[in-house]
């Protein structure tokens, strides 16, 4: 396996352990967090945030990394390219940019969420009792931090994009002569 694989590789797996924390400490908050995450979950309006940003999570930052790491391994094992020169600085920016984007911008949505909709379930089951307008005042100074995640993770996968296609060119390059 290539260097670059076993550095997507290794981030998959930290961030599916992140994943598994995560998931874990909303099964195990059921028992004490009011209200509960599936609460807040079922609610809708707010909570969506929470429930866009878990799913959004596990499939770019788990699913869509460990993707990324058959990509470098199809170009560096089975096509036997290195990466070198600007590609290798292309895969660090993917690297780092598309681990910290989707961290980022998907824990700071569960974040809104919960509290967004915390702010509008009723006082009876763990909630403030609010209206939509409290729980935009929650939600409103999220939104910028939340695009810039987002533009970071984007930056990042476009530069792993650059590095794959200025490496691919090089084997074509390469087989041409």
């Amino acid at each position: 396996m290539g260097v670059w694989a076993k550095r997507f590789m290794g981030a998959a797996i930290i961030q599916g352990l992140l994943a598994v924390i995560l998931t874990l400490a909303i099964i195990f908050g059921q028992m004490y967090v009011k209200p509960e995450v599936s609460r807040v979950i079922a609610f809708g309006s707010a909570g969506m945030w929470f429930t866009m940003g878990y799913i959004m999570y596990i499939l770019v930052g788990v699913i869509g990394v460990g993707v990324s790491a058959l990509f470098y391994h199809y170009l560096e094992y089975t096509l036997a390219t290195p990466y070198k020169g600007i590609a290798k600085y292309l895969a660090m920016l993917h690297l780092v940019m598309m681990n910290v984007g989707i961290v980022g911008s998907t824990w700071l949505m569960m974040y809104g969420g919960y509290n967004g909709a915390k702010a509008m379930l009723p006082v009876e089951v763990g909630g403030l009792g609010l209206n939509a307008a409290a729980a935009h005042e929650i939600l409103a100074p999220l939104i910028m931090p939340i695009a810039a995640f987002i533009i970071i993770l984007v930056a990042g996968i476009i530069a792993g994009g650059v590095g794959f296609i200025v490496t691919y060119r090089r084997v074509e390059a390469t087989i041409k002569k």
